[in-house]
């Protein structure tokens, strides 16, 4: 699991982590049971605070993606079904809105960029 810290990015460290993660976990990289590193060895391979990592943890935790297990460590939680696709939904959604911008800023009609997705959906 190779996470990447940007500090030229607006996204706080933690999110970064965090969305790293969310995204090993959707695409079955990491899968369910496979443990994470303890919250201090993955703050010494990325040179950030302990706290940074714990703030990720508990995210991920909240979210559904990990449960921690005290004296043992962090684990990915069985796929809640929904969970996973309400998740991707807002991904889909996030990218789609981007797309909608620059349409709009580009002056293309609505009905040119849904043939553009549904064209891609089709070579999909």
């Amino acid at each position: 699991m190779d996470i990447i810290i940007s500090n030229s990015s607006g996204k706080p460290i933690y999110e970064q982590i965090t969305g790293q993660m969310k995204n090993f976990i959707l695409s079955g990289n990491l899968k369910p049971g496979d443990a994470l590193p303890s919250m201090r060895l993955l703050a010494k391979e990325l040179r950030i605070s302990v706290i940074t990592t714990k703030r990720a943890y508990e995210d991920l935790e909240r979210d559904g993606f990990i449960t921690t297990v005290v004296g043992k460590g962090s684990f990915v939680r069985e796929a809640n079904v929904e969970l996973v696709r309400e998740e991707r939904l807002r991904l889909v959604e996030k990218h789609l809105q981007a797309a909608v911008e620059v349409a709009q800023q580009s002056g293309i009609e609505e009905r040119e960029l849904l043939d553009i997705v549904k064209l891609l959906y089709e070579e999909a």
